[in-house]
């Protein structure tokens, strides 16, 4: 999200009206052209940003899948057209995919002239979509109200109603009440996670999901923590979250983070066993910047059709950070394109591309394509084949929200079936979206060898308002497993029922929306016959079933081990000190000292804290420098920081001059929303010249917060020259025991040909004492 003053959004309408004469901008509202049924033709590999032909810029990004087979993304209020000359905003823009990789614009959920009344004239941001009940609920946050709103509509595009405010004035959460997500639990639950800039909050929704009710719990703190996005995997919860700043161009410091509990409403803990309610950062980073992406945060997650999962996140280009000024706006938006990165997940813990980052060259795309199976947009059921009870009983027909559907429209309670004309592999990932018209039907998804007596069958069983699994071999059942489905349940809503089947290991998940929130789950484990390739299809009892986007394509292969962290190689004594003389050892010098107090003893340099910054205009600090080995190198330095009145920092930096340096400190930070309380981070944080497009163009200071530091933290800087683009890249980590280190993000200084020094930092606000056991340098 961003926090900017309200825009008086108003389009400049001569602009505007040649732009639209000449057919070089989407007319504003809800409406998108007819594209061709792309969905069998799926790309190899795709470079992000994904959304970069569509739009300039497309913050905050939500994803899903709609009921007619494409994928749509949603983001904040944002001048998406800029290059074909549009100075205003859309307000919660839409695109439209077929291949999650090529992205067209497909409108925006308000326009000027049906905004609300009761938005004020705000900004909307930060939106988040579910399918729900046979509906499509968009929520979003209405900054200069301080609260969320909602809207509902029966197709993804629209027509949107509004629903009003979900929150309470107050909301009983002690943050900003944006950056919200929508969550169900298994059983039917809804929950709604909230909160902006150090606390985030959950609160269960009431039935028609518009309302919170009950008790409002903290679930996360920290500073500038925000973005909340909850899904369930293998009995966790993960909350994923950012922290750090979204919006300041190329001195953003976002970064994606997550925590798990086995509830959801916590406690999360990172996968150091840090509470993400504690007074500290937290560690655990999804995807941070890489020195090309800058500010890669505030996510949502999809899973495309072999099962994988990808992060949907903005992030800020390092070549290109900043749009032109928006009138009525009093800062420079940064430009924020919308990226998706494979999702990994490793040891129980989620990770982008197995922890190398972002992507900015070309990757394997999603699988958007099925082996074998039909989106029913084409008309026709040609090769698909009907078997079992009441043969002929299987019709075509239309939705206005899924398009194209087969339904079976008669019969009685014995079983028939309709398959595909192609084969899925024996590891196969197949789904439907499937829905019961009728009380007495009931709707299946199929997994079936060329033998029509070994079938592997899920259904959805109206009668016993259940989710049931047979297996048969040979024609017999080897056993019915039933799981009760949420009382409530619509069953003349679209459900999507996916199975996927890995050797002998089946599950089979039912959820509105594929957004990682089944309301029921079954898994286990079928005969080694029945785990054959063969077809997909659709199976009925009764009349009322009716199916659309029914497919199966080969399960993902899952990676296991990460990338390595940067690691350390031979020591440089001559680039280090121990600190056990009586002064600090040959090579040292002071930049604004000796600061006072400073001195070794008991085997530590001790540094008290200073009344001094070293921030932008304000170079008071003293630095303690020496020279730093050419090339790639690693720094480390053991630091105790010993309890201060707060706002006070310390540990390491590599620097150039007060105006070109990166530095990682233990530092004791306000939280914003809660007086007179205060958290302890590892600060990550660069100085240097930004692009001229953000005013003042000399320079930015930028944070990013690293793990929880400890009453004794080591610190680690790892330094590599990147001599194609003349950059200085530097790469932090911190460890509370010496031994396992946390890693965070990159940040990147201009200029290779002017040299770094290593050097130590103790400011702020005196009153605290830090102690450097010593510093060690190493070849990297």
């Amino acid at each position: 999200m961003q926090r900017r003053p309200a825009l008086q959004r108003h389009h400049l309408l001569l602009v505007v009206l040649a732009a639209l004469l000449l057919g070089a901008l989407p007319p504003a509202g809800r409406a998108h052209a007819a594209e061709p049924d792309a969905r069998g033709a799926a790309p190899a590999t795709y470079t992000n940003p994904v959304s970069g032909q569509a739009v300039d810029t497309f913050p905050d990004p939500a994803m899903i899948r709609g009921k007619d087979g494409y994928w749509y993304a949603y983001g904040t209020q944002n001048p998406v057209f800029q290059s074909k000359g549009e100075t205003g905003e859309r307000t919660l823009p839409i695109l439209r995919s077929a291949d999650l990789t090529h992205w067209t614009y497909a409108g925006e959920v308000f326009t000027p002239a049906d905004q609300p009344a009761w938005h004020g004239g705000s900004r909307l941001w930060a939106p988040d979509i579910r399918y729900t009940d046979g509906q499509y609920t968009l929520y979003y946050s209405v900054p200069d109200r301080n609260t969320v709103g909602v809207a509902t509509a029966p197709t993804p595009t629209g027509p949107w109603t509004d629903r009003g405010a979900v929150l309470p004035s107050p909301s009983g959460c002690a943050s900003g009440n944006i950056d919200q997500a929508q969550f169900t639990d298994v059983g039917g639950q809804p929950y709604l996670y909230w909160g902006s800039y150090d606390t985030i909050c959950v609160a269960r929704l009431n039935g028609d999901r518009t309302r919170i009710e009950g008790e409002v719990t903290e679930v996360a703190q920290g500073r500038r923590v925000e973005g909340g996005f909850v899904v369930r995997r293998e009995g966790f919860y993960y909350l994923f979250y950012s922290d750090a700043g979204c919006c300041d161009g190329g001195a953003s410091g976002y970064q994606v983070k997550v925590g798990r509990s086995t509830s959801p409403t916590g406690p999360f803990s990172d996968d150091q066993g840090v509470p993400l309610m504690a007074a500290s950062s937290k560690g655990t980073v999804v995807v941070g910047g890489d020195g090309r992406w800058i500010g890669a945060g505030h996510n949502a997650l999809h899973t495309d059709l072999s099962g994988q999962d990808w992060l949907v996140y903005h992030a800020i280009p390092a070549a290109d950070p900043d749009l032109a000024r928006v009138p009525g706006i009093d800062r420079t938006l940064s430009r924020r394109p919308l990226l998706i990165d494979r999702l990994d997940w490793i040891d129980g813990w989620p990770v982008v591309r197995a922890g190398a980052g972002p992507s900015h060259d070309a990757q394997p795309a999603p699988v958007t394509a099925w082996d074998t199976g039909s989106t029913f947009a084409s008309g026709g059921l040609d090769g698909w084949r009907a078997s079992g009870a009441d043969t002929g009983a299987w019709s075509l027909g239309n939705d206005r929200d899924a398009g194209g559907l087969v339904s079976r429209t008669g019969g009685d309670r014995a079983a028939g079936y309709l398959m595909s004309p192609g084969t899925a592999p024996a590891r196969v990932r197949a789904e439907a979206d499937l829905r019961v018209t009728a009380e007495e039907g009931s709707a299946g998804l199929v997994l079936a060898h060329q033998d029509a007596g070994d079938q592997i069958l899920a259904w959805l069983d109206r009668p016993t308002r259940s989710l049931v699994t047979d297996v048969l071999v040979d024609g017999r059942s080897t056993g019915r497993q039933s799981t009760p489905l949420p009382s409530g349940y619509q069953w003349g809503a679209w459900r999507n029922v996916a199975a996927e089947l890995r050797g002998t290991r089946l599950t089979v998940e039912v959820s509105a929306d594929r957004l990682h929130d089944a309301v029921a789950t079954q898994t286990r484990t079928v005969p080694a016959a029945a785990a054959r390739a063969g077809h997909v299809g659709i199976a009925a009892r009764g009349a009322g079933a009716q199916a659309d986007n029914v497919g199966g394509v080969r399960l993902y292969t899952p990676v296991t081990a990460r990338v390595p962290d940067p690691r350390t190689g031979a020591r440089l004594d001559a680039f280090g000190d121990e600190f056990e003389g009586s002064a600090p050892g040959p090579g040292w010098s002071w930049v604004r000292g000796p600061a006072a107090g400073a001195g070794t003893g008991g085997g530590d340099l001790v540094f008290p804290t200073q009344n001094a910054e070293l921030y932008l205009g304000t170079n008071t600090a003293s630095v303690l420098t020496r020279p730093a080995p050419s090339g790639d190198f690693v720094v480390e330095t053991k630091l105790r920081l010993d309890n201060g009145p707060g706002n006070q920092q310390a540990g390491l930096v590599l620097y150039g001059d007060d105006d070109r340096y990166v530095k990682l400190v233990h530092a004791v930070l306000p939280l914003s929303h809660k007086d007179g309380q205060v958290t302890h981070v590892t600060e990550f944080a660069r100085e240097g010249a930004l692009p001229a497009a953000r005013p003042p163009a000399a320079n930015a200071y930028g944070p990013m917060f690293g793990g929880a530091p400890g009453q004794t933290t080591w610190l680690r800087l790892a330094h590599r020259v990147d001599a194609a683009r003349a950059l200085h890249e530097v790469r932090a980590a911190s460890s509370t025991d010496g031994v396992h280190w946390t890693w965070t993000g990159t940040w990147t200084l201009p200029d290779t040909s002017a040299p770094l020094r290593i050097g130590l930092v103790a400011l702020g606000t005196a009153g605290a004492t830090a102690r450097f056991g010593y510093v060690r340098t190493y070849a990297g």
